[in-house]
């Protein structure tokens, strides 16, 4: 057992026991359930949006080679700068290397889970540089300490009073502010670090091959300040996030908005081509866009597991989720959690220290009905099992438990023999950890293959 899979269970065991934890997240999740079926009422033929979006990613990832180049082509047009980055490491060298040019100290940036990935706010702060959240949830979450709950609703485990506490201890506020109080203690907060900020940080939900834009979609104005309001400019982005034209947004938009919210769209939706350019008035001097790949090329080049790469980070598989929304999002010790995380992290991060990712499934297939651009989510964590398997990720008892069973499973006279106690103490023995999180296995004293034949009167 790795280090990752320990703590895994370690955390998951004691997350699933807090009925208070429990209370919380069915509360929010119950919120968002209520309202997703209005955001789906737009759409005439919802399983018809579906199959679209999901042909819309698959062409733009079957051809991304020619869209990320297409995309260059366009966007250093306008006078933006492109940076390939092949891991987190060369992703950070390249911002850092940006923040000494512009002799920077205050960064603020928005929601952004690729940045989550590399950990760019704890690699500033090791460089001397101030990072600020700016999207609500997640600036709750960097004021205490900890990294998101959820890919679309950071503090999503927190209530209304845990955050009014949190900014008692932490900001000196009264600890009986309501919602609309806190809020506005953050927005007096976060406005003038704008005005400080030397540079602006954000991800993308999508890029957009045919302008060479970006897009980004929001609910709180956090993300247009932060790329309008600095000098300087950094979007980063997964390579995965590429979609051929502006015009797949009009059905994109309102299909993430539906699934990650339950609006119709979003409040502030904003595509971004370049830096500012002569004659106009907003916007930041210089922009840079840097492309992360971090393992993502090799999930390309497999063709069994190349499908999660459409995921649009709506996280309604994380809602719909049962092993999810019991353990919690820290238990899992990624960045991306619940079904999707479960399929992209061993792939990304390595399948030896996070298989177990895979197995922390009921493979009851709600992900996968649910997802807005058809993944089939539980099939590839069945394929991530496979692959673990294929790459000789398992103990010597635990493949030798398993040919006993097929070898048995294939004989009819084996599967009669030692019906009852017997059968119950040798299966009970042959997979050992059982008995840890199930009830004993026990067998009937005859088979269904024997009391038919009694019945029946056959030899």
């Amino acid at each position: 057992m790795t280090e990752n899979e320990a703590t895994f269970i370690a955390k998951s065991t004691i997350k699933s026991a807090d009925i208070e934890h429990r209370q919380k997240i069915n509360f929010n999740i119950g919120k968002y359930n209520a309202v997703v079926p209005l955001g789906k009422q737009q759409f005439a033929d919802i399983n018809l949006v579906k199959e679209r979006a999901k042909n819309i990613k698959w062409r733009a990832l079957e051809t991304l080679d020619q869209h990320l180049e297409e995309f260059e082509m366009q966007f250093t047009k306008r006078g933006g700068k492109v940076i390939w980055a092949e891991n987190s490491q060369e992703a950070l060298d390249e911002i850092l290397a940006i923040c000494k040019e512009k002799n920077c100290k205050t960064v603020v940036k928005s929601k952004s889970m690729v940045t989550e990935e590399i950990h760019l706010n704890h690699f500033l702060e090791e460089n001397g540089i101030e990072s600020v959240e700016t999207d609500l949830g997640e600036y709750i979450q960097q004021l205490d300490g900890e990294p998101p709950y959820h890919i679309v609703t950071p503090a999503m485990h927190k209530s209304k009073e845990d955050v009014a506490k949190l900014f008692a201890d932490k900001l000196g506020t009264s600890s009986k502010l309501s919602p609309e109080e806190l809020t506005q203690v953050a927005r007096e907060n976060l406005r003038e670090k704008y005005v400080q900020a030397e540079i602006g940080i954000t991800g993308a939900n999508f890029i957009i091959a045919d302008i060479g834009g970006i897009a980004i979609t929001e609910n709180e104005g956090n993300a247009r300040l932060s790329s309008a309001w600095p000098k300087t400019y950094i979007a980063i982005a997964g390579i995965e996030k590429m979609i051929s034209s502006v015009t797949d947004l009009a059905l994109m938009w309102p299909l993430l908005a539906t699934y990650g919210t339950g609006q119709k769209v979003t409040v502030y939706n904003s595509i971004i081509c370049g830096p500012k350019q002569p004659g106009e008035t907003d916007g930041p001097d210089e922009m840079y866009v840097i492309f992360l790949d971090n393992n993502r090329t090799n999930i390309l080049a497999n063709e069994r597991q190349r499908e999660s790469l459409y995921c649009i980070r709506c996280g309604a598989c994380l809602n719909v989720c049962p092993v999810y929304k019991n353990i919690g999002g820290h238990s899992y010790g990624s960045t991306y959690t619940g079904p999707i995380g479960s399929v992209i992290t061993p792939n990304m991060n390595g399948l030896e220290e996070y298989k177990h990712l895979s197995y922390a499934s009921s493979l009851c297939g709600a992900c996968t009905e649910v997802c807005p651009v058809k993944i089939n989510l539980h099939k590839l964590l069945l394929v991530n099992r496979k692959e673990s398997v294929e790459q000789g990720m398992t103990t010597f008892s635990e493949k030798m438990a398993w040919k006993i069973w097929k070898t048995a499973s294939l004989k009819r006279g084996i599967m009669n023999m030692g019906n009852g106690g017997l059968k119950t103490k040798i299966v009970n023995k042959l997979f050992k950890d059982w008995d840890k999180h199930h009830a004993p296995l026990e067998f009937s004293k005859k088979t269904f293959n024997e009391m038919w034949k009694e019945e029946r009167k056959l030899k």
